[in-house]
């Protein structure tokens, strides 16, 4: 999966055994089973299941269904797909026919033209219906694909353009309510970017330090150079202190961006506890002067802090009071000890982003995209004027964000009443001027808008029950996960194994529908799969092991460390290293590797007799 996906479920079959996943209760888990864990994320990206006692020669059929963004890019949207199979899970040659295949619907959710940019694999055009296509491969093949499947295409608009979309509430819904989705894309029209007032506030505590502050100041120094003539910029730094680049907002010219470099070379040292409020607070202060500029807040860190609450009230109280003026507020998260939820409720209360690196290695570039986002507003103060013609509009997230040049703004949340068929989206462009967006209200039939939007709405959710300490908020969440099977932090995903051969077929489904499991089966608990919400503890000891595993305790091992040199041999090696290693190999190399294997062995038998039968040294 990309960084943006979400499993939705998968279903193993070998033999007379059935694994599949399924969404329970958090209190459902703490049963027997509540110890067994296998399978989950092993990266944001990467998911994994265990299947055990699996014959040789066993066929094993397995279908994973998940979620994820499509990626915009100037116009286009693009999606990848993992399609890459290793060398070694080839069938030997002139056994078996190796056949590929690929179908693939695109429903653009557009009356408009849509325009196929580019695919990494011969696809062929099979038909059209209005805003959907079809496309089809098949091919007898040598190998099985060595390279993902990449496809992209672009719907024709000059210039600003959107829609509504609206989907019925289905019998099984927890909520009676109709769904809506109001998208709006950016187009080709080459619209002014406003012009900003920007201030970066970087975390530099002790656990900070390494690679994720390295990180992040190449990614600050970066934006800077990005930004134009006209725009202002400061630059925080906290910990248990706060330093400022300068007293006051600096223009943007090259000796002050070569300054401000100079500056974060010496001052950006890892050090220190972890304060919010107090930066936030002085960000603002900034900001409170600006005129003819949007201002914006960037803000960056890799803790949790007990007043979280605190800050968000006291934010949207402070941005409600400054009125269409207010600082926008986007927020990015380092690993996984910081607050997500609370990262997220702030970018919603301040119109801004939110995004995250759990990984070291992704910091530098999600921050870059996510700053280019953040700061290439064309459109602000959005409105929508279907409160008035229907009984009850709610949206999901606090309040409507700004459209960006680089990426599309969606909005969706539940409704009451008849939409009509038309509405218009109204904001204010880099001049000021006024612009009024007619967008078509399209009654949806295929697109299951429900699953499209799950994930974004539960997380939504759970940063509002989260602010707002509300169970029964937690309770729809936890109905709106079980109901689409895509795990929150008041659900586990777990593997259900089933015996078949134990089993009816009626019981089976009775037992699926209402969550529970036969006296043949066994739930198998998902780790990885949630971020929690915050890690104050390891906040307040620096820890600095947020990324990577999650939990440390749980980390898998996979190589027991040897004695001298070859204990730092064993501490660069994985399975599959070694695996990828070996299919590189010629025949002659795995010989003479195979020879050295056994004369290590041999000298190792050899050691041991000598220690057993001769007493070792001292005979």
């Amino acid at each position: 999966m990309t960084c943006k996906g979400s499993i939705l479920g998968a279903e193993v079959a070998i033999g007379r055994r059935s694994y599949n996943t399924q969404v329970i209760e958090v209190e459902d888990t703490l049963e027997s089973h509540a110890k067994i864990e296998s399978g989950g994320l092993l990266k944001p990206h990467l998911f994994f299941l265990t299947i055990p006692q699996v014959e040789g020669g066993a066929d094993i059929y397995a279908t994973f269904r998940w979620s994820q963004k499509l990626l915009y890019d100037s116009g286009h949207f693009s999606v990848e797909i993992p399609f890459r199979f290793p060398y070694f899970v080839n069938p030997l040659p002139k056994v078996f026919m190796k056949r590929e295949k690929i179908q693939l619907t695109v429903n653009s959710g557009f009356s408009k033209e849509v325009l196929l940019q580019g695919t990494s694999h011969p696809l062929k055009e099979k038909s059209r219906q209005g805003d959907k296509l079809f496309f089809h491969h098949e091919a007898i093949v040598e190998n099985w694909s060595s390279k993902d499947f990449n496809f992209s295409y672009s719907v024709y608009s000059g210039d600003l353009s959107g829609g509504v979309l609206v989907q019925p509430a289905t019998l099984r819904d927890y909520d009676e309510r109709d769904m809506f989705c109001i998208f709006l894309l950016p187009g080709s029209g080459n619209r002014k970017v406003f012009r900003k007032a920007v201030v970066f506030i970087v975390d530099a505590s002790g656990s900070m330090q390494g690679r994720p502050l390295e990180n992040v100041k190449r990614a600050v120094s970066t934006a800077l150079s990005e930004l134009v003539e006209g725009d202002y910029f400061n630059i925080i730094t906290f910990n248990d202190e706060l330093h400022s680049f300068t007293s006051c907002l600096e223009q943007v010219n090259d000796k002050a961006i070569a300054s401000a470099t100079d500056w974060m070379n010496a001052n950006f040292v890892a050090e220190g506890g972890t304060d919010i409020m107090h930066p936030l607070s002085e960000a603002m202060a900034l900001l409170s002067s600006v005129h003819d500029t949007l201002p914006q807040i960037y803000l960056i860190t890799d803790g949790s802090v007990d007043d979280e609450h605190n800050i968000c009230q006291t934010t949207k109280t402070e941005l409600t009071n400054r009125g269409s003026k207010s600082p926008r507020i986007s927020t990015f998260g380092l690993g996984s000890y910081c607050n997500h939820y609370f990262l997220r409720m702030l970018a919603s209360i301040g119109k801004g982003h939110y995004d995250a690196a759990l990984e070291t290695a992704s910091i530098e570039n999600r921050i870059l995209k996510w700053f280019r986002r953040a700061s290439s507003t064309i459109v602000a103060n959005i409105s929508i004027d279907a409160m008035t013609h229907l009984d009850e509009f709610e949206v999901d997230s606090e309040y409507i964000p700004d459209l960006s040049a680089n990426s599309p703004l969606c909005v969706s949340g539940k409704y009451q009443g008849k939409f009509p068929d038309t509405v218009k989206a109204k904001g204010y462009l880099a001049d000021m001027k006024e612009i009024s967006i007619e967008l078509k209200v399209q009654q949806l039939k295929e697109i299951p808008l429900d699953k499209v939007l799950v994930t974004k709405q539960i997380d939504l959710m759970t940063a509002k029950a989260w602010l707002s300490a509300d169970k029964q908020l937690e309770r729809k969440v936890i109905k709106l996960s079980i109901q689409n099977g895509v795990p929150s932090e008041y659900t586990e995903m777990t593997l259900l194994q089933t015996n078949l051969d134990k089993v009816d077929g009626t019981q089976k489904v009775k037992q699926k529908l209402k969550g529970q499991k036969g006296r043949d089966e066994q739930r198998i608990l998902m780790h990885g799969l949630k971020l929690g919400f915050g890690n104050k503890d390891a906040t307040r000891e620096n820890l600095i092991t947020g990324f990577g595993d999650r939990n440390p305790a749980e980390k898998l091992v996979m190589l027991h460390k040897g004695k001298g040199c070859c204990s730092s041999v064993a501490d660069c090696l994985c399975c599959m290293c070694c695996i990828k290693a070996c299919n590189r190999m010629n025949d002659q190399c795995a010989i003479l590797m195979a020879q050295i294997c056994a004369a290590l062995a041999c000298l190792g038998c050899y050691e041991c007799c000598s220690e057993v039968c001769c007493g070792g040294s001292e005979s």
